[in-house]
């Protein structure tokens, strides 16, 4: 029991590494929360940024998902809860991270991490229609929250239904509220495209 609740904080404390935040403080002594759209994120990071600190920003976030989901099998002792607890702490981390006064991104490339190393299949196909997607509307946003919708489905579909499905439901429960202002802008056309220079400044 308590290796498994060292396994869900540390996780959470991985989470909290705001690599955006980071990235934008040490390349410009900005603090990208107050740029673009305000979030920490690997989107924003491409807005304020550019290409090559939106990649590394959008790796290394991956890499916190995949890092906390193998550290709960490691001190899991063989239970499937441990690493969906603990992929889902390293999303809450990263949306609200304790070094950076609760301020976070919205958890969509450390999701990726997290729901590919527990359910790679269901996540590819996911992925693959939410990368299709943001291909010919340019809207991430749209892409991310199909891909939370559609992970837990075809988690459904292939009958794995256990601990892994009710934490991509909980997942995507998560990446709807942190995207609320995004389906609103959404439903009015108002949302960015990617690569865009837009985004409402944060002040």
């Amino acid at each position: 029991m308590i290796p498994s609740l060292i396994a869900v904080l540390f996780s959470y404390l991985l989470g909290s590494v705001s690599f955006s935040v980071l990235l934008a403080k040490s390349l410009k002594g900005i603090d990208i929360r107050q740029h673009g759209s305000g979030n920490a994120g690997a989107t924003n990071t491409l807005r304020v940024l550019g290409k090559g600190p939106a990649i590394l920003v959008l790796i290394l976030d991956v890499l916190k998902g995949i890092a906390a989901v193998w550290l709960g099998r490691w001190l899991g002792e063989g239970s499937e809860w441990v690493p969906a607890l603990c992929g889902i702490a390293a999303i809450v981390g990263h949306n609200w991270p304790l070094y950076f006064r609760f301020r976070g991104g919205k958890g969509i490339a450390t999701t990726i991490g997290v729901m590919a190393t527990l359910a790679l299949i269901p996540a590819l196909y996911a992925g693959a229609i939410a990368i299709l997607l943001i291909v010919f509307t340019r809207y991430v946003s749209l892409g991310s929250l199909i891909f939370v919708l559609l992970t837990p489905l075809f988690l459904w579909i292939f009958g794995e239904i256990g601990p892994y499905f009710w934490a991509s439901l909980l997942i995507c429960i998560f990446a709807f509220w942190r995207h609320r202002s995004n389906i609103v802008k959404l439903a009015q056309g108002r949302e960015n495209k990617l690569g865009s220079k837009g985004g409402e400044r944060v002040v």
